[in-house]
């Protein structure tokens, strides 16, 4: 049976021990925080759950983790890019068979590729297994840029590819872009959620990304499924600093796992090399930050009163 994947999914963060090793109490503690706070789904091992700096072995470790942690009460998406089509394969083949939902895969690093190249990669990868594939264009990954051609041709043709994750800017205008070719794919925005409710207005099926409030996209999510533009609206823009501060380029995960730490999802905020850190600056503006929008308890699930926000 295929699993149907819409709403929010939480790209999970990867928890490290102080000396690098995956820290497994933290990474399940983590699970059943985000499946607390209402995550429609987990996506494991994007770039944000740190997978490049991780061996084959450590990712298959990960997953097995996830899944034992979730047990079956929520999807659990994988990300399974690699340089090496056979070890894409491979990887997605121990996926399903652990029983996830799907796999997402963005192309490898190719110097100025085709769209019949991109297309042929895709093509590749569906036939060396059944299962669900997320399409990932994100060219900040890998340099690649998708053209909404490209991307409209995968999904009117290959059947078990027909979901994105697109965080190639201007992202309303692409999502605009590929339904004016096709109705095929069920479109997620990520980039921390700053876009989320234009996404939203533009046709995109829900989000993937690591933002560390994951019940205030879940919010923003089902008031505008119910048809409450004014509320989806209301709770979307009074957390936006916060949306906005978190996603701050280059040091997004640095902020990210400090507020996980904040929240008393993972032990450790440390992030393997490369990586850029934060200063005590950066701390003091997580603080005021959460002040401004109202989290005076980051360890709480926010409950939200419409009204009064």
């Amino acid at each position: 049976m295929t699993t149907q994947i819409t709403g929010v999914y939480n790209i999970l963060a990867t928890p490290f021990t102080p000396d690098g090793a995956i820290d497994e109490a933290s990474l399940r503690r983590l699970v059943n925080f985000q499946l607390n706070i209402k995550a429609y789904g987990l996506t494991i091992l994007g770039v944000l759950g740190e997978s490049a700096k991780m061996g084959v072995s450590e990712r298959r470790r990960v997953m097995e983790l996830v899944v034992e942690a979730v047990n079956e009460r929520a999807p659990v998406i994988v990300g399974v890019s690699h340089p090496d089509a056979a070890t894409v394969i491979a990887l997605s083949k121990a996926a399903f068979e652990a029983g996830c939902a799907g796999v997402m895969i963005a192309p490898p690093r190719i110097e100025a590729p085709t769209d019949e190249q991109i297309y042929g990669l895709y093509a590749d990868y569906a036939a060396g297994f059944d299962g669900t594939i997320i399409v990932q264009d994100f060219p900040p990954v890998n340099g690649v840029i998708m053209s909404p051609e490209v991307l409209a041709r995968i999904a009117e043709n290959i059947p078990n590819a027909r979901y994105l994750k697109l965080e190639d800017p201007p992202l309303m205008q692409k999502i605009g872009a590929i339904c004016e070719r096709t109705d095929k794919f069920a479109i997620f925005g990520g980039l921390g959620g700053m876009f989320f409710l234009e996404e939203l207005e533009r046709g995109a099926a829900g989000t993937m990304t690591g933002f560390a409030f994951t019940e205030i996209l879940v919010a923003v999510y089902e008031a505008y499924r119910k048809g409450d533009l004014a509320a989806a609206t209301r709770i979307f823009d009074h957390y936006l600093p916060l949306i906005r501060f978190e996603n701050q380029p280059i040091i997004n995960l640095s902020i990210r796992k400090a507020l996980l730490q904040r929240r008393g999802a993972i032990s450790h905020a440390n992030l393997r090399t490369p990586f850029a850190p934060i200063d005590d600056g950066t701390q003091q503006e997580i603080d005021r930050v959460l002040a401004r929008v109202g989290i005076s308890d980051p360890t709480q699930k926010i409950a939200f009163d419409t009204a009064a926000i």
